[in-house]
């Protein structure tokens, strides 16, 4: 079926770009194809600047969004493996590990948010504690109020927090 489209999508005969932009909406895995396509071909005249556009930017949320995902479970480990020793698993030093390489590839990949990593730390430093209260049954206030490890002590993959009991 798509190889029907392709071939009358494809054709000598440039798709007219009120064709493309109806073409976001109806079927969006071809419209990123024949997008991919014109931007080869060089026919910028062609490309939906808008859709194109709105799609570049969300494809950076979504490295954001991720990063912002893993410090949130790192953070949280981190906080159970302080306040918990008593209750230390083998699970959590792997989820750590784990985020911790999922974190070094986004940086590798996306070099731009290395400089913004103690900003997103702090972002999502609150949500962290509350998920920890949660899971532990402490309160909150038993969390400091700020982020205690730095962002080279969170991506340290030896780093672990000493005890610290809740008082």
């Amino acid at each position: 079926m798509l190889a029907g489209r392709e071939s009358s999508a494809l054709s000598a005969k440039p798709l007219e770009s009120a064709t493309l932009d109806g073409l976001y909406d109806r079927d969006f895995v071809f419209w990123c194809e024949e997008t991919a396509r014109l931007l080869r071909a060089r026919r910028l005249s062609e490309i939906d600047i808008e859709n194109t556009a709105e799609e570049i930017e969300s494809m950076a949320r979504g490295d954001k969004r991720q990063m912002r995902s893993r410090l949130r479970v790192l953070i949280l480990h981190l906080l159970k493996w302080e306040r918990q020793p008593d209750k230390r698993k083998l699970g959590w030093e792997k989820t750590m590990a784990t985020q911790r390489r999922e974190i070094e590839d986004l940086l590798e990949e996306s070099p731009s948010l290395r400089p913004t990593l103690g900003e997103l730390i702090a972002k999502v430093y609150r949500t962290a504690v509350e998920q920890a209260a949660e899971e532990t049954r402490l309160p909150a206030s038993a969390f400091p109020p700020e982020c205690p490890y730095t962002p080279e002590q969170i991506m340290d993959r030896s780093f672990l927090p000493a005890t610290r009991r809740s008082g």
